[in-house]
């Protein structure tokens, strides 16, 4: 490729050389630079890549692309960019042949429900026969492929590199979670999402590094309407009436409580011996009929803006009842094993906050007894452990407190802590620091009507003790258990 052909739709400024070089990569790791590289500098809050020129240079590199004027050889060429991550994301597109825009695009942007419905979204377009390979929290999935990933959404040149995949495996849709990170470090500029959702907005990731403060999180989240053609946004959230001010986008509204083009209606809570979920219709597209085989109140709000999205987008509405009906989510509130005795079930939950709202979800089906095994991550702040204590101990009816993440504490330290908080509360819990053991103790000693949520590590397959990852997942934990009952 000819440089000139990766400049089109970014401004720069030409300091030296000219654009007519032969061009085979973009990086922007000084490790990775070689002969026929285009190396981006940019100036991060710990490290500046323009220090690295030198060694660029003397790798090979014969363009830079910077933030301001550098030395170099009269025959290396230099464009000057305003920001360097936005260039990033330009040249990366163009690398691998603007991928994007020859699928079709939905972004999920929100604090909560990305992960969910993301995977709600991907499993409904595939029952309408279009191949949709999905990025987010849990990784990048191609078909078969999976590919683990460091952040919800990836730096912009992986993530072109993603969707170049999808594309070559005959995708012919991408969906996506958009993190306010994703906005603020520009790694999404240039994508035009065809469709995007606002699931909802609440204080999260405000801190260094990250947002300054609320205002600064919303105006990073509302960016994705500027990149949009078509936008749903939760009409129930608190700060609805700020984040569909002045959109840009032609945009529909999805509520339970609120007026709006996409309501659902008449919810029931489903615990059978071969079903736990939720039922509702769904206004706004002809009253249809959905039942999703995940359980809580907030997955009716996944739920009704992914099949809502999907129905504006064309899909047929037998599929979106096929598919969420069938749905499995991996250590999203996943119903691993169920009987006309009792349930298991995996979630993420790791910390105070979504702990009691999957409890509170929970006692909506109203469970003989609400089992919680859980325990708490070593290395990390011990107000976790305490408050998570607190909650299992006033709304679960027994805790089994257990092994997570101990990483270099000791298990039984974690477990005590968490004892401390749990006594103060009066709940009853037993301690089994194996966690092998405290899963099959909740399912060998269940009682009719029970309800057993195993928490805490979700689709996590290792558990790491002492800096080692040994492989342990809790699904197949009770798979395993449930097959010797």
């Amino acid at each position: 490729m000819i440089l000139q052909d990766w400049l089109d739709g970014l401004s720069y400024t030409l300091q030296q050389g000219d654009c007519k070089k032969e061009v085979t990569e973009v990086v922007f790791d000084s490790r990775k630079a070689a002969p026929g590289a285009v190396f981006v500098c940019m100036a991060g809050s710990h490290i500046d890549s323009h220090a690295f020129i030198p060694q660029v240079l003397e790798a090979g590199v014969e363009v830079l692309v910077t933030e301001h004027e550098v030395t170099a050889p009269e025959d290396v060429t230099v464009l000057i960019v305003e920001n360097g991550r936005h260039a990033l994301a330009f040249l990366s597109s163009a690398r691998y042949g603007h991928p994007s825009e020859k699928l079709l695009m939905i972004g999920v942007t929100g604090t909560k429900g990305k992960t969910t419905t993301t995977h709600m979204i991907r499993r409904i377009m595939e029952a309408a026969g279009k191949k949709t390979g999905m990025i987010g929290t849990n990784g990048v999935y191609i078909g078969d492929i999976h590919i683990a990933t460091v952040n919800t959404t990836p730096e912009s040149y992986d993530l072109h590199k993603y969707f170049a995949m999808m594309v070559e495996q005959g995708c012919s849709c991408c969906v996506m979670e958009v993190s306010s990170q994703a906005f603020k470090m520009h790694r999404v500029d240039g994508i035009r999402y065809d469709y995007s959702i606002f699931t909802n907005i609440s204080p999260d990731h405000i801190g260094p590094d990250e947002h300054e403060n609320f205002e600064e999180y919303l105006y990073y989240k509302k960016q994705i309407f500027a990149q949009s053609r078509h936008a749903l946004v939760n009409m129930d959230d608190e700060h609805a009436e700020e984040i569909v001010r002045d959109i840009p986008c032609e945009w529909e509204g999805f509520a339970l409580d609120h007026e709006a083009r996409y309501r659902a209606h008449e919810i029931r809570y489903i615990s059978e011996a071969d079903f736990v979920g939720i039922e509702f219709k769904l206004s706004g597209a002809d009253e249809t009929p959905v039942r999703v085989s995940i359980p809580g109140r907030f997955n009716v709000y996944n739920a009704l803006c992914a099949a809502a999205l999907c129905i504006w987008a064309g899909v047929p509405e037998e599929n979106v009842r096929h598919a969420l009906e069938k749905i499995k989510i991996d250590g999203r509130m996943e119903i691993v094993y169920t009987s006309k005795d009792f349930c298991v079930l995996v979630d993420y939950a790791h910390n105070a906050v979504s702990m009691e709202s999957l409890l509170e979800t929970l006692r909506d089906y109203k469970p003989k007894r609400l089992v919680c095994v859980f325990g708490c991550g070593g290395n990390r702040s011990k107000d976790r452990r305490y408050s998570m204590g607190e909650i299992a101990g006033k709304m679960a009816d027994l805790s089994i407190i257990t092994a997570d993440n101990s990483r270099y504490e000791r298990v039984e330290d974690i477990i005590a802590d968490i004892r401390g908080s749990i006594e103060k509360t009066g709940g009853n819990f037993i301690e089994i620091p194996d966690r092998r053991e405290a899963i099959e103790y909740s399912m060998k000693h269940a009682q009719p009507g029970d309800m057993i949520a195993v928490i805490g590590k979700g689709h996590e397959d290792y558990q790491e003790v002492n800096g080692v990852r040994h492989h342990f997942l809790d699904r197949e934990v009770i798979e395993k258990t449930a097959s010797s009952l």
